[in-house]
This record gives structure tokens, C-alpha cells and sequence, in this order.
């Protein structure tokens, strides 16, 4: 009989040694790390490639801009468009990770599609844009970004394509005007903008940059820029090449 029960002992042996085992992996198992999140709530790369890093935009626009990074809307002109002569700046601090793709929609103030302001008074006339902008890393200071030749444009609304019609005194029967729709996800990483035509720079002259214009010390790398022409147009897409690490 001893001999017929050893196997069986081994056989015992071997079965408790596996459970003791499956038992002590159970006890020690984790489950993963769950990502962390931006204030999207979409998952955010801790990587020092990927890190969420702080930045401060400085942006002057005659008249009105929104500002997108990765496809995000992160901070717009807070003087409304209607607002006569507005040439103010402003100052907006942020968060995102490189690869930077940033994107500004840019409008000169019109009264309506006949691309004239101040209809019906003595200063009806036709408006001109433009916009200059730089970013900079909030720790160090250093501009990572700046409105320059390479940024390129759409432009979504032009008027007055026959530019006699300023004296009009029925401007928006008058004044021819042109119109596209403005493309989806213009402003995500993943839009190709490679059809789009490169903005045209200006002189501060040729603008008219004043106002709050002048109480930005403006990197030497940033311009004013606009589309072909400041003043037949009125709304434009703006898109800076993809800025990376450095």
C-alpha cells in the first residue's frame, strides 16, 4: 500500500505548490496606471517630448481674432468685433503639447456682405485687416511661434470685389461680394492646408498698426501679416507651419 500512495502524494505535492503560486500572482498583480488627462479630458503624454507645457501668446489684430492650438479654441479677442476702432492686444496663456499646430481665424470688421463700414455717413467707407502675433514658452521667455511669411491663409469672405461701390448709397445692392464655406477641422493637426497660399507681410505703415499695438515688445521673427489684399479681405484662416520641440 505504501508504495501505490507515494505517486499520489507527489501528485498532491505538485497541485499545491501551482495554487500557492496562481495565489501569491493574484495577490501582487496591478492593474495599469491610468493615463492622466488634460483639462479636455483627453488623455495627455507625460513623455519629455509629449509634456504639457505653458505658454503666453501676445496677439494684435485690426479687428478681431480666435486663436486654436492642436485644434482647440484657446482664447478670442475679448473686444467684440462692432466695437469702432478697436486695435486693442491681448495676452493669452495656455496649455499644450508638441507638436504645436496653431491657427487663427482672423475678421476686419464689416458692416455687412458689401465689405463697407459705416454705411449711410460721412465715413462709410471700405476697412483694411491685419494681424501680427507671437508665442513664447511662459518659463523661459523664448518665442516659439511668430506670424511670418510661412503661415499660410484661406480666405473666406471678399468684398467689395468692385471697390467703386464705396460711394454707394445702396452698398449691399452695389457691392459685389464673394463667399466660401469654411472646411471642417481647418484648424485640427491632421487639416492639409498644403493648397493653401502663403500670407503676404506687411509694414506697419501699410497696416496702420497703432493703438495697443505698441505696448508689445514684438520679436524680431513676427510680422504683420494678412492675405493678398487688406482691404477687399475680410475673413480669413490662418495656419502657422507645425512648430516642434526645440
Amino acid at each position: 500500500m505504501a508504495s501505490l500512495n507515494r505517486p499520489r502524494a507527489v501528485v498532491f505535492a505538485v497541485c499545491f505548490v501551482m495554487l500557492a503560486l496562481a495565489a501569491c500572482s493574484s495577490s501582487t498583480s496591478r492593474l495599469p496606471a491610468k493615463a492622466p488627462t488634460s483639462n479636455t479630458g483627453l488623455p495627455t503624454s507625460t513623455s519629455v517630448s509629449g509634456a504639457p507645457t505653458k505658454f503666453v501668446a501676445d496677439i494684435w489684430g485690426d479687428n478681431w481674432f480666435a486663436l486654436y492650438v492642436n485644434g482647440k479654441l484657446v482664447g478670442e479677442d475679448s473686444v467684440p468685433i462692432t466695437t469702432q476702432r478697436s486695435f486693442n492686444k491681448e495676452r493669452i496663456t495656455f496649455t499644450a503639447t508638441y507638436p504645436l499646430t496653431v491657427a487663427v481665424l482672423a475678421k476686419d470688421y464689416i458692416q455687412d456682405a458689401s465689405g463697407l463700414e459705416y454705411i449711410g455717413t460721412p465715413q462709410q467707407q471700405i476697412g483694411d485687416g491685419g494681424l501680427i502675433a507671437q508665442i513664447s514658452d511662459e518659463a523661459t521667455g523664448r518665442v516659439v511661434a511668430a506670424t511670418n511669411a510661412k503661415w499660410r491663409t484661406l480666405v473666406v469672405q471678399r468684398a467689395p470685389l468692385n471697390p467703386s461701390c464705396v460711394a454707394s448709397a445702396k452698398p449691399i445692392t452695389d457691392c459685389e461680394h464673394e463667399s466660401i464655406a469654411t472646411p471642417a477641422e481647418w484648424a485640427a493637426p491632421s487639416f492639409d492646408d498644403a493648397s493653401w497660399p502663403n500670407v503676404n507681410v506687411y509694414t506697419v505703415e501699410q497696416v496702420g498698426a497703432h493703438g495697443d499695438y505698441t505696448m508689445v515688445t514684438w520679436d524680431p521673427s513676427a510680422s504683420l501679416i494678412w492675405g493678398s489684399d487688406l482691404k477687399m479681405e475680410n475673413v480669413l484662416l490662418m495656419r502657422a507651419p507645425t512648430i516642434a520641440r526645440s
